[in-house]
């Protein structure tokens, strides 16, 4: 339109001199500055005198005034809006008009121009006063006409010096991008420009590690952003026609061009991926089109070239590239239905890949960049299935070795390998099984290790075991990272470091709160370890020192198969390992362990002399260290003798290591002057050997190093209890580091007692002596009272140690009845002291003036005071739980009974239970365990005479509970104590009886439990398995005055009835560490950490398995448990009438399903129990559920259950006839299930004796429906109709032989039915039903049936099968030897969900690998291929705009990109109906196609519509930029805009992408903006023509807004 206007005023002047219209356009000589219009007209005014060939001085003049003295200025902020849009615009347009002025006035203005543009960009900051963006601006107009050498480098110096910096700020950030997609490009037209614009470039991306990793990636973006405009002058015969002298750049013979290629294929940004993908494609282009010899020379002389192209192999390697860029094309979308068929292809590369002589010919880092894109993926499928092939790389392939695949596995394999969801089981794949990455893991690393050179195996896996510490892994990769270390054949692989890095690796285990998972992971790595370590390189200091980083409590525990395999090892390897500086004397006779271990036991024993009142207690870690070494070497010696045969009672090398401490415990008793470190070391040291040699021991009496261990230490039990007693009484102890002795003292105790007894010191004076001594002198210093206004420091720990003390005797007397501790007078003191003892009393903390050194140990201790005093609160509590434990029996119903017994706690329980109450409120969690105990003593007793108290005792221990975290160690133990209290057999019986606020009280505790069992698993395990057990086999204190304990399970049923359905709906996450925690218990022994750790049964199905075995052991013939079972089946029932009523529909593995299927499941459990009276009540309820709209495993469930009740009571078929007699309504949707009960009439009629009238009144029945319209009623029907037939013929019923003709002519048709139809497959299919064809009623009603073969032949979710193992495993509830309902038939067992289910799948499919072609594959185009160049534009804007006549918008719809002709159509359509100024195409012939035209409805002849081929898009968006429109792309990319936020200028151009490719790379950088449409769905992109009709209508809705403001 301007164009038009400038003519009409030339036209109009009839002046010669265009100077004159120059100055008339500018304004005239005013200083003024020019609008936006102006300089837009001004450029277009310009641009016809340059195309006119105007020429002259005064012209030239003319131009360079206007250059200078109207557009130069407005670059530096003068005129135009102030708003940035408006800015960008002025600074177009001016510059647009400054490059017609350089091409009239020529090179010196050009240069002038330059000068002050390039002495802008060096300003601090670059662009200051004309802005960096304008300044770039400025210089992409005038490079065209620069022909000073000197001057054309300083512009591509600060050119690249700019793309190198990046922006500091937004404009800086838009500058350096111009530069390198718009300045460079114009720069390099010229050919010595060109090649140092290429060095440049080339160094650009691996400048170091300036920046950082984020730093780097911006350089790489933007040198791959400059490339893809460069993408004309980078290869030979494409090279632009720029002046200037200096080689042709051939990119193709760059390694490092193909560097830059290579980083930004794996970018995490998709559009460097794309233009990387861009610059590949025109590479092998020109390579295919000049068909010459290329190679690209290699880094080294050993390694392949990056890139190479043959004549002799032109077809193959352009088979190899399409194919490679194919791939990288389809790893873009998140589709994996789209991805999956391309995976397979990836193996055919290699067969290009690597010769036949076995080395590479492409350099295989061109194959890491697919892997790493696949490791890198959003999509983990697509993450799993990259992993999954690379593993398999070197099992299926010999590939050569290259040193990039070993940093490749160190570095983006090991990355992708962290994700925990890779290592789930895959479909089909039993639970327990090992994942297969698990597997494929394994099998990599022992094939890859083996086909290392030698002298780079032990670099490898030392940096492979360094990178598992270098982050923070989750327990499931560590695990199976482990356990392919612990399968690599033994090899000499690692040293001392090596060694550190497998301990700081078990560090990295520890973070996991999944015990059992973090103690196979530590097996696992110690037999790595003796594996792969050289024994010649390390030490036995190092070897002790990394085994002290293994939890004996979890893993490395004496007699456990690991353990041997260790003993086995040092053994082995004894006179091999390195010497260390402190064992350098030899020893022939004696193994290298045996002298270490007595040098580590002498060097442990080894004390200075000390003052005790400053001496803190030694760390653990060293004991610990001493009674491994200790109880390893004597196990060594037991192998070396069983390999020598030798029969040693001696026990030699034991009795050495032990005699430096014998010597030192012998004279406890006796030497008061043994330095308190050597007494702590001593006694540390035996603690830990006591507590080692324990460890999960299951047969003490054969362990003969036990035996001698218990003998020896008996020989010093005198001497200890002596030492022990006198550090105990005699206010030695009386300071804050001392209660940490004190703790020693009495868990040695404890051990010390424990390990005597069983070593046969079951009574005797010493015992009865100490025990007497040590209450007596405890009850002393506690009954002492000092200065209770200003106590000292030492009365006070004294009074702790004496509670404390007092609190260890009484577990003694409770746990070791032979002891016969009972008896003793000091005993009956002890019981009367507690009795009497005030309850909570706490001690005041004491003054520090007098104490020098205390003050300094309070500041220092781990234990403030206010724990210490919780410490003592809670030791009174243990020892009230003795007395009331002991005497329970006694304590009265309420205050107002007396008692014979003098012991005021028991004599006062309503009192003591409000003492119970305060403690809870003192005392920190951790300490509440011995208050809940007691409370299981008195709430029964209370519950009666006191409701509302105890009612507070739950509400408080309620309260306590709920505010504990389940990974707390506390959780679970007091978790357990408040069950047993809570539930008590004799507060549920004495709560139901009176039906008071109790009994509601602990219904409501039991739906929390229920709630929290959602979140905690386990909790409601330990309620269940709890009541279970009290209701089942009470003990004697269970029972109490109750007669039977059963009636609790009547008023409390809800329990049991939320026990049958309970199971929740798993995340991802919780499903997979249950697998992993199947698999590591399927390992059984072998894996030490399932023997170790204990088992918690806190399993979700062990809610389910409990409350199966327990109605499996309910008796019929027993009158409380038969109204039980009958109460409970009433309530299942109206369960699932409620549930069935919530939703008429609902879906596969729901938890709707699941709940129902679990109900039915339980029916069919409590079934054989019922009797006859019973069922006639409910069995139309039973059949009222089989009219319902049931998922499959339902439907099996009630056939089942109905067919077993008519074949138990055949009297009920009348009933079952009545069910086929209701409307065509309510049995279009469940007449199947009534059909396939009648499939196994045979099975209904084996207790019959008159069969005769039931068979024909079931052939009428059937007949009926085998003509029904559906035709999977008639399927059904005609099953049920052929094993009736069956049985009538088996009779010779002769009443049906007029029926006969017409009974065997159908089922002679349906069997002999003609064709491939589906009638005849699904005929097959429904007779080869697992419920038809093996499935019996009878023989295979057991629990592995109902739990785990139907639901899986059912294709329930897996989490729905309960296998066999869990009922044997769970033994807090055992069944009789005698039950024999346990195993599913063989025959059933063995069939696969494939092997019935109805999928239909066509003969004809083929394997992928089998295809040569990619016909499954969007094959994407390559746009360049077809273009033709054509500069003149065919413009008809104003043609069109005449002929219509109507006001468009001032929006440009560009579909040049876009080849179909329905998305043309639409388009065309919707860019008519909201007003476009015009929609471009790509060829005007697309008007005539009869799909454009049917999408299109005539628009097009309402529209202006432009032809612009592809080829020509570049100069056209350039174009359109000069004259004021904002280009916009819709395309996704790291900086695109929302759709949703972004704000359309009035001038804006739609650039729109191809269908398949989107917009190329090469014109993305014309782009001002990116805009993308915001999504939900998975799927990665909109059809072309939708998402150009939202962006079109997005920008007409924002224009009909500000035009009614404006109004």
């Amino acid at each position: 339109m301007e164009l038009v206007l400038a003519e009409a005023l030339l036209g109009l002047a009839h002046s010669p001199e265009p100077c004159a219209l120059l100055r008339a356009v500018c304004g005239g000589d005013g200083a003024a500055p020019l609008s936006v219009e102006r300089v837009e007209t001004l450029r277009f005014l310009l641009q016809w005198l340059e195309a006119g060939g105007a020429g002259g001085e005064a012209l030239r003049r003319a131009a360079g005034e206007v250059a200078l003295g109207r557009c130069w200025p407005l670059l530096r902020g003068g005129g135009g809006g102030a708003d940035e849009p408006g800015r960008r615009r002025l600074v177009r347009a001016a510059c647009g008009a400054l490059r017609f002025c350089a091409r009239l006035c020529g090179a010196p203005l050009a240069a002038r121009l330059a000068g002050e543009a390039l002495a802008a960009l060096r300003a601090e900051p670059p662009g200051a006063g004309l802005g960096a963006e304008a300044a770039v601006e400025a210089l992409v107009a005038v490079a065209p006409e620069l022909r000073e050498p000197a001057l054309l480098e300083r512009a591509v110096d600060a050119a690249l010096a700019l793309v190198r910096a990046g922006g500091r700020d937004a404009g800086e950030e838009v500058a350096a991008a111009l530069v390198a997609g718009r300045l460079l490009p114009a720069l390099s037209r010229n050919r010595t420009a060109l090649g140092r614009v290429w060095e440049g470039l080339l160094l650009l991306p691996g400048r170091g590690a300036e920046g950082g990793a984020a730093a780097a990636a911006q350089r790489v973006s933007r040198t791959l952003l400059a490339l893809t405009a460069l993408a004309d002058l980078l290869f030979p015969g494409l090279e632009g026609d720029g002046g200037g002298e200096g080689p042709a750049v051939d990119a193709r013979l760059c390694g490092g061009f193909w560097r830059v290629v290579q980083k930004g294929l794996t970018d995490g940004d998709g559009l460097c991926r794309k233009r990387a993908r861009y610059l590949l494609k025109r590479a092998v282009e020109v390579s295919d089109q000049l068909r010459a010899d290329c190679t690209c020379p290699p880094d080294s002389g050993d390694e392949p070239s990056l890139f190479w192209w043959s004549v002799e192999k032109n077809d193959k390697l352009l088979q190899f590239w399409e194919n490679y860029i194919l791939i990288m094309e389809t790893l873009e979308g998140n589709q994996i239905h789209v991805i999956k068929p391309v995976l397979p292809k990836l193996n055919s590369l290699y067969e290009y890949a690597v010769s036949e002589k076995g080395c590479w010919l492409f350099h295989p880092s061109w194959h890491m960049c697919i892997y790493k894109r696949m490791f890198e993926s959003e999509n983990k499928t697509l993450t799993r299935e990259g992993v999954a092939q690379f593993l398999e790389l070197y099992e299926t392939k010999r590939l050569p070795d290259s040193p990039g695949f070993s940093e490749f596995i160190i570095g983006p394999l090991m990355d992708a390998l962290s994700e925990s969801s890779l290592y789930g089981r895959s479909p089909g794949q039993l639970i327990g099984a090992c994942p297969p990455l698990g597997m494929k893991l394994q099998k990599f690393l022992s094939t890859y290790l083996t086909l290392l050179p030698e002298e780079e195996k032990s670099s490898f896996l030392l940096k492979f075991i360094q990178k598992m510490t270098s982050r923070h892994w989750c327990a499931v990769p560590i695990l199976f990272l482990s356990m392919a270390l612990a399968c690599i054949p033994s090899y000499k692989a690692l040293g001392t470091e090596g060694l550190h890095a497998l301990r700081d690796v078990l560090q990295c285990t520890m973070i996991t709160h999944q015990i059992l998972l973090r103690g196979a992971a530590q097996c696992f790595l110690l037999q790595t370890a003796m594996h792969l370590t050289d024994v010649e390189k390390v030490s036995l200091p190092e070897i002790s020192s990394f085994l002290m980083s293994l939890r004996q409590e979890e893993s490395l525990s004496r007699g456990t198969v690991l353990w041997m395999e260790l003993c086995y090892w040092l053994y082995t390897h004894d006179r091999c390992f390195r010497k260390s500086i402190n064992c350098q004397v030899e020893h022939q006779e004696r193994s290298s362990l045996s002298v270490y271990v007595c040098t580590l036991v002498e060097d442990y024993l080894k004390a200075p002399a000390s003052k005790r009142e400053n001496c803190f207690m030694p760390d653990w870690f060293e004991a610990k260290l001493v009674a491994t070494m200790i109880l390893l070497a004597a196990d060594v010696e037991e192998v070396k003798n069983k390999h020598s045969k030798k029969s040693n009672t001696e026990r030699v090398e034991l009795k050495s290591f032990l005699h430096p401490l014998l010597d030192v415990l012998l004279k406890l008793g006796t030497n008061a002057y043994i330095p308190t470190l050597k007494t702590d070391k001593s006694l540390q040291l035996l603690l830990k050997l006591l507590q080692t040699c324990l460890l999960k021991q299951s047969s003490p009496q054969d362990d003969v190093v036990l035996s001698f261990l218990s003998n020896s230490v008996m020989t010093a039990a005198e001497s200890i209890l002596d030492f022990v007693l006198r550090r105990l009484t005699t206010s030695e102890l009386n300071t804050i580091s001392d209660l940490d002795r004190c703790n020693l003292y009495l868990t040695l105790l404890s051990d010390l007692v424990n390990l005597c007894s069983k070593a046969g010191w079951k009574k005797g004076p010493s015992i009865w002596n100490f025990i007497s001594s040590l209450i007596n002198a405890s009850i002393q210093n506690l009954q002492e009272t000092g200065n209770e206004q200003e106590p000292k420091l030492g009365e006070q720990i004294q009074k702790v140690v004496s509670m404390a003390s007092l609190t260890v005797v009484c577990e003694i007397i409770d746990q070791k009845p032979e002891l016969q501790l009972k008896s003793l007078r000091a005993v009956e003191t002890l019981k009367g002291f507690i009795s009497s003892v005030q309850l909570n009393q706490v001690l005041k903390k004491p003054s520090y003036i007098e104490e020098k050194n205390s003050l300094f140990e309070e500041s220092t201790s781990s234990q403030g005071w206010g724990k210490i005093v919780a410490s003592y609160v809670h030791d009174q509590w243990v020892c009230l739980h003795f007395i009331l434990n002991k005497y329970h029996k006694f304590i009265p119903l309420s205050n107002d009974e007396t008692l014979e017994l003098s012991l005021l706690a028991v004599q006062r329980p309503i009192r003591t239970l409000q003492s119970a109450l305060e403690a809870l409120t003192l005392l920190p969690s951790d300490q509440v365990l011995p208050v809940f105990q007691c409370m299981k003593v008195l709430v029964p007793k209370l519950l009666g005479s006191s409701e509302s108290l105890c009612i507070d005792a739950f509400d408080m221990a309620w309260k306590v509970m709920s505010s504990l975290s389940n990974t707390q160690l506390i959780f679970w133990s007091n978790l357990k104590a408040f069950v047993w209290f809570v539930f008590d057999t004799e507060v549920l019986a004495v709560a139901a009886s009176s039906k008071g606020q109790a009994y509601s009280k602990i219904k409501e505790i039991i739906l929390k439990l229920v709630e929290m069992s959602t979140a905690r698993t386990g909790v409601f395990n330990i309620v269940l398995s709890y009541c279970c057990q009290s209701w089942l086999f009470p003990t004697s204190d269970d029972t109490g005055a109750l007669e039977n304990p059963f009636s609790n399970a009547g008023n409390y049923s809800e329990l049991i009835t939320e026990a049958c359905v309970f199971g929740t709906i798993f995340r991802r996450d919780q499903r997979l560490i249950q697998d992993v925690h199947a698999f590591v218990e399927n390992l059984g022994d072998e894996c030490a950490a399932n023997v170790v750790t204990e088992s918690t049964n806190r399993d979700d199905h062990y809610v389910r398995v409990c409350a199966v075995k327990f109605l499996c052991l309910l008796d019929g013939s027993n009158v409380l448990h038969k109204m039980f079972m009958e109460d409970l089946v009433i309530k299942l029932l109206d369960k699932d009438e409620l549930v069935s009523k919530s939703r008429t529909r609902y879906y596969v593995n729901s938890l709707q399903h699941r709940i129902k299927n679990r109900l039915w499941q339980t029916l069919l459990v409590i079934f054989p129990k019922l009797d006859q009276n019973f069922l006639t009540g409910t069995l139309d309820k039973i059949f009222q559920a089989g009219f319902g709209n049931n998922q499959a495993s339902i439907k099996y469930l009630i056939e089942w259950i109905i067919i077993l009740i008519l074949n138990r009571y055949p009297q009920f078929l009348e009933k079952f006839w009545n069910c086929f007699c209701y409307g065509e309504e309510k049995l279009k949707t469940s007449i199947c299930t009534f059909l396939s009960v009648l499939s196994h009439f045979d099975i209904i009629l084996e207790n019959t004796s008159e069969k005769k009238p039931i068979l024909k009144k079931a052939l009428l029945v059937v007949l009926q429906w085998c003509f029904n319209h559906n035709f999977s009623v008639r399927l059904y029907a005609l099953v049920a109709l052929k094993k009736i037939w069956g049985m009538c013929k088996a009779l010779c019923v002769e009443e049906f032989e007029a029926l006969t003709p017409v009974i065997e002519s159908s089922l002679h048709q349906v069997e002999n039915m003609h064709g491939t139809g589906n009638a005849r497959k699904n005929w097959q299919r429904i007779q080869d039903h697992f419920f038809f064809a093996t499935f019996h009623p009878l023989k295979d009603y057991c629990l592995e049936t109902i739990f785990y073969t139907l639901p899986r032949l059912s294709e329930l979710v897996e989490d729905e099968w309960i296998p066999l193992c869990k009922f044997t495993r769970y033994t807090d509830i055992s069944l009789p030897a005698a039950f024999h309902w346990l195993h599913s038939r063989t025959e059933l067992l063995n069939l696969k969900p494939s092997d019935w289910s109805q999928q239909d799948m066509g003969s004809d499919l083929v394997e992928t690998d089998n295809q040569t072609e990619w016909t499954d594959v969007q094959k994407k185009i390559i746009p360049w291929k077809n273009s033709c160049p054509d500069l003149d534009l065919e413009l008809i804007f104003q043609d069109r705009a005449a002929k219509l006549g109507k006001s468009n918008s001032r929006l440009i719809v560009v579909a040049s990109l876009i080849d179909k002709p329905t998305n043309l159509g639409g388009l065309c359509r919707t860019s008519e109906i909201f007003g476009a100024s015009a929609l471009v195409v790509g060829s005007l012939h697309y008007i005539n196609d009869k799909q454009f035209q049917h999408l299109s409805v005539s628009a097009e002849q309402w529209l202006p519509l432009v032809e612009v081929k592809p080829s020509q898009l570049v100069n056209y968006l350039q174009q359109k930029k000069t004259e004021g429109y904002t280009i916009i792309g819709v395309e996704q990319t790291a900086k695109s805009f929302d759709l949703t936020e972004y704000c359309f200028p009035e001038k804006s151009l739609l650039l729109l992408g191809n269908e398949h490719e989107g917009i190329p790379a090469n014109l993305i950088q014309h782009l001002d903006v990116c805009v993308e449409i915001p999504q939900q769905g998975i799927i990665r992109s909109l059809n072309v023509h939708v998402s150009g009709a939202l962006l079109i209508w997005e920008y007409t809705r924002q224009q009909l807004i500000k035009q009614k403001q404006l109004k």
